[in-house]
């Protein structure tokens, strides 16, 4: 098979339809009839599955993987990929904010640079000013506290080939961040400018972003640990100096040592730095505690394929 669109359903009924219809349009023009469309159904709570399923009646393209539970988007993207067919898998979400029709423009890139990658970036990012102030923020810190270096303002549609989409899914890993899996991944990977719609509020809360957050720097870096390091050296060096002061005061002048405010500052600053330390440290020890345990990351309730 030359060609798997993939994607994923959440409340996405109002929108599914026409997905399906621009999605074939663009397919048809780069595979001809060889390709199928995958529709993952991350437990939606509207008519999604319902619309999925009488497409998949009427079109022998499309299969639609039903999940047993809302498992989250980025894991229900992966169960996805693991059953995409084709030799090109074009990722992709199901709003509409994000094209079908880039399909095209990225499969021309992708055969004149050669790439196994070809992966969209938003020219100017949605929201409101101080939104894209911190989604801007987000990159740098990420590519300075990992090893990796993430490309600003990706989304989620790409165009990959089959090996590195196989390469993608050896990753097996519980606390799934895919911004930095899909650069972990390697091979060759170019950008596309791409402008995203907006149709609705995005589904990304501040406390969910703030999650992702921590889950992409302790997943990729080992820095928080290492600063902990760092912090805990400092304080001692600041403490041995403090003491040899008043050691030094205390012997030499007979002035008295007011001690409650620099007591009570410094059980605070230590207080502080032990429970941000746990923390940190607790964080990591989640992550171990949710790997070993090895459970799977998707259920499939349902397989429906032509």
């Amino acid at each position: 098979m030359k060609l798997s669109i993939v994607t994923t359903l959440f409340c996405s009924d109002l929108y599914i339809e026409t997905f399906i219809l621009r999605a074939s349009k663009a397919a048809k023009q780069v595979a001809g009839d060889d390709y199928e469309i995958v529709l993952v159904n991350d437990d939606s709570s509207d008519k999604s599955l319902n619309k999925a399923l009488a497409l998949y009646h009427k079109d022998s393209h499309i299969t639609v993987v039903d999940l047993s539970r809302n498992f989250g988007h980025h894991k229900a993207i992966m169960t996805g990929l693991s059953y995409a067919r084709g030799q090109d898998i074009f990722l992709i979400d199901s709003d509409l904010e994000e094209e079908p029709e880039w399909l095209i423009p990225f499969h021309e890139k992708k055969i004149k640079t050669k790439s196994d990658v070809v992966y969209g970036v938003q020219i100017l990012r949605k929201g409101h000013l101080a939104e894209r102030f911190v989604n801007g923020l987000y990159y740098p810190i990420i590519s300075l506290l990992s090893s990796i270096q993430i490309p600003r303002d990706m989304v989620t549609a790409r165009l990959m080939s089959r090996r590195y989409t196989l390469s993608l899914l050896r990753f097996r890993e519980r606390d799934l961040d895919l911004g930095g899996l899909w650069c972990l991944t390697g091979y060759s990977q170019v950008p596309y400018p791409v402008t995203k719609h907006s149709h609705s509020p995005t589904t990304y809360t501040f406390r969910k972003k703030l999650s992702l957050f921590f889950n992409s720097v302790t997943s990729f870096s080992s820095a928080p640990l290492l600063s902990i390091f760092y912090l805990g050296m400092s304080v001692f060096i600041v403490s041995i100096g403090y003491s040899t002061w008043v050691a030094v005061r205390w012997l030499f002048t007979p002035q008295p040592i007011e001690g409650w405010t620099s007591l009570i500052i410094s059980i605070w600053l230590t207080s502080g730095l032990l429970i941000m330390s746990v923390g940190v440290v607790g964080i990591y020890l989640a992550h171990v505690f949710n790997e070993v345990k090895r459970r799977p990351y998707t259920i499939v309730r349902e397989l429906y394929r032509h």
